[in-house]
């Protein structure tokens, strides 16, 4: 597709995570980018109106659908969509789309189960269609930062803290928060899963809301996650250590510190002193011999940058930053994590 020819966007699904992506096509659509929001599917007529009046969807001519079917009829050529309806409706709202030669991002996770995630690979396999998962904080850019400085990590530690809200109750916590960070961590070790171990609980829903995980990997890498969406503060941290260098990653903060064991040896006392007061500013606890750097990160909105990501992937025909089958594997190693939950569940009589 030329340049100059817009891609014909749609949005499916106005809740809470849809409306951030329509607010971004609309900013970048205003902004002068070469796409065309076209439509704005819900089922529900209340959201879909509410949505659509927020931000102002109607000044950009921009019709309203309660189905996916309808929209297509209604709109004409669609290029690309992202699909932001509960998990358990994935499949079935990417099926027409890929089938009518829609290109997609879908939030994660990619499905609520591997049958349906298979379905949605084979899908677009099919009918030559670009599918997206939605694991924004690849794009964090403080994660996009830690990638230059990556050599043989063997240990990373997870933590993704959340007060609790009545939202993504559809999902356990490991599919609703922890996901994003085995996504980041299986992309940097790069080195298939030996071992799962695992524990879980409900605390005010049904599901499980608060988990603890510890992998290891065929390469000897260890990775501990917590995630928890029942906790009385927000917090998302991921720090890893490789040889002779351990990196500090705030995503809220888009922050990252690495801390190098050998480049202190030099470091007269003045310089130690300086690295000390930056370390403690910085909330990490001082050593003598430890030279800590903060890396400088261009700050960025994730969810734009993974939008801006997508159309490009679209416009040029290549394989996303995050493809289907990398969504397929955080959702395979998300399931087998609840498959460990459930056995330490039931051999502890919990």
């Amino acid at each position: 597709m030329p340049v100059s020819q817009p891609l014909r966007v749609i949005v499916v699904g106005v809740g809470a995570f849809g409306r951030n992506h329509l607010r971004v096509y609309r900013e970048l659509q205003q902004a002068g980018h070469a796409i065309q929001l076209v439509g704005v599917v819900d089922r529900d007529a209340a959201t879909l109106a509410e949505a659509s009046a927020k931000f102002d969807v109607s000044g950009f001519e921009t019709p309203g659908f309660e189905s996916i079917e309808a929209c297509l009829a209604g709109v004409g050529q669609v290029d690309a969509a992202s699909v932001c309806v509960p998990t358990v409706h994935h499949a079935v709202a990417a099926a027409p789309l890929l089938a009518a030669g829609v290109d997609l991002l879908i939030e994660k996770p990619l499905a609520a189960n591997l049958a349906d995630a298979e379905r949605i690979l084979e899908l677009s396999r099919k009918h030559g269609r670009i599918v997206q998962a939605g694991h924004l904080e690849r794009f964090n850019p403080a994660v996009t930062a830690a990638r230059s400085h990556l050599h043989q990590p063997m240990f990373f530690e997870a933590h993704r803290l959340s007060v609790f809200t009545p939202r993504s109750l559809d999902v356990d916590v490991v599919l609703d928060l922890m996901i994003h960070d085995l996504d980041i961590v299986l992309s940097l070790v790069a080195s298939p899963v030996r071992e799962v171990r695992a524990v879980g609980l409900p605390v005010l829903s049904r599901k499980v809301d608060i988990a603890n995980v510890r992998l290891e990997f065929e390469n000897g890498c260890v990775a501990n996650f917590t995630a928890s969406r029942v906790s009385t503060e927000r917090v998302r941290k991921l720090r890893f250590f490789q040889p002779h260098q351990y990196l500090s990653l705030d995503f809220a903060r888009q922050d990252l510190l690495m801390i190098d064991v050998t480049a202190a040896a030099g470091m007269d006392p003045v310089q130690l002193a300086a690295m000390a007061q930056l370390v403690q500013q910085a909330g990490q606890h001082p050593s003598a011999g430890l030279s800590l750097t903060k890396v400088p990160v261009e700050q960025g909105e994730p969810l734009r940058l993974e939008i801006e990501s997508f159309l490009q992937a679209v416009r040029n025909r290549t394989v996303p930053v995050v493809s289907g089958e990398d969504g397929r594997a955080a959702l395979a190693l998300a399931l087998e994590i609840n498959e460990a939950i459930a056995a330490h569940t039931q051999r502890t009589g919990l």
